[in-house]
């Protein structure tokens, strides 16, 4: 009797012995897991902190299935399968593995474009656009890796590929094409995601991203535009960002034609240079200047030239710019005189 007990304990260990090993190393992994990426964080964060987000982030996840591999290699050791499901699960311990290494890979890559093109320019040009195309080539590559080793040749699977591709192209044109401008547009860096932008249809605003189909823009009032990648690689645009963010500030003005100009021009230089250095946006070492240019039916005119740190700064300059400088010729008698019309009543008569 206490024979077929002990037969029976030691069927049952046999039994679930796999999978008490499989949650023991599961676990382990786990408690490893932790350990070295805590360790790894704080060495990695002394060379570099945003490689450090960059690379546990990028393999934190995928380590997970690694640790599920190794969980099922070692219960494999330790049951008695029949031997085509052995070699199943091995296969499948296999597609883990290649599992794994894509997805830490795909992650990474996506990553490092991101920390590489923030540190090229300081509007950063990467795009969603850019990141996906590196993740599909990485999954691709898994993906054949994968098949090849279920014993499935991947020659036939190219071959239909390259057929069905023209079929393809020519289903998804539009598409296509649109693809194929915003990987254009992301290389050139003609347009970046973070410029301000205006099109020849008068929309404008900040790029918020280039992705396959479209580039999102964001407007000033807070509305998201989206633009075709094809039209908008067809389009005039006016990039406000390049070759630099910083942009001149033009106003135009007029005064009596009674008025002294050399003081009319030392005034407003003094009240512009006050702008430039006190309200925020203002480039503080430019010099600011006026030019006259036309005697108007009311007035001499002419256009005082400050400069913004960027596009949106313009606005507020230009608010405290004439608000200062209303009172101003007021104090110093400075006439802006109100649009005239004179009418010739002898002309009219002989009409």
């Amino acid at each position: 009797m206490n024979k077929d007990i002990l037969l029976r304990l030691v069927s049952l260990a046999e039994m679930f012995m796999p999978l008490i090993i499989f949650l023991v190393v599961l676990s382990i992994g786990l408690i490893v897991r932790e350990i070295i990426f805590n360790r790894f964080s704080y060495w990695v964060k002394k060379i570099s902190p945003q490689l450090d987000d960059i690379i546990v982030q990028a393999t934190k996840g995928p380590f997970m299935v690694l640790c599920l591999m190794l969980s099922l290699y070692f219960a494999l050791q330790f049951s008695k399968l029949p031997e085509n499901v052995e070699h199943i699960m091995s296969k499948s311990i296999l597609v883990l593995g290649i599992i794994f290494v894509v997805l830490a890979l795909a992650n990474l890559l996506s990553g490092l474009i991101k920390f590489y093109a923030s540190r090229v320019d300081s509007a950063s040009s990467v795009t969603s656009l850019t990141q996906n195309i590196a993740k599909i080539f990485v999954f691709s590559i898994g993906t054949l890796i994968i098949l090849n080793n279920l014993g499935i040749s991947i020659t036939p699977i190219l071959a239909t590929l390259g057929v069905g591709g023209l079929a393809v192209a020519l289903a998804l044109q539009d598409t296509l094409t649109n693809l194929f401008a915003g990987f254009h547009i992301t290389v050139a860096k003609q347009i970046r995601v973070g410029d301000y932008i205006k099109l020849e249809t008068g929309e404008e605003g900040y790029v918020v991203d280039i992705n396959w189909r479209s580039t999102k823009i964001k407007m000033l009032p807070n509305n998201l535009v989206l633009i075709p990648n094809d039209k908008l690689n067809k389009a005039i645009v006016t990039n406000y960002y390049l070759p630099d963010k910083e942009m001149a500030v033009l106003v135009d003005l007029g005064v009596h034609y009674k008025s002294d100009l050399e003081k009319v021009e030392r005034i407003t230089c003094e009240v512009a240079k006050a702008v430039m250095t006190e309200v925020n946006g203002g480039i503080v070492y430019f010099e600011p200047f006026i030019r006259y240019n036309a005697f108007g039916d009311s007035s001499i005119k002419f256009t005082v030239i400050l400069r913004a740190k960027e596009f949106i700064d313009q606005y507020l300059i230009k608010h405290e710019f004439i608000k200062r400088l209303h009172k101003r010729y007021i104090e110093e008698g400075i006439n802006i005189p109100y649009p005239i019309r004179a009418i010739n009543y002898e002309q009219e008569k002989a009409v």
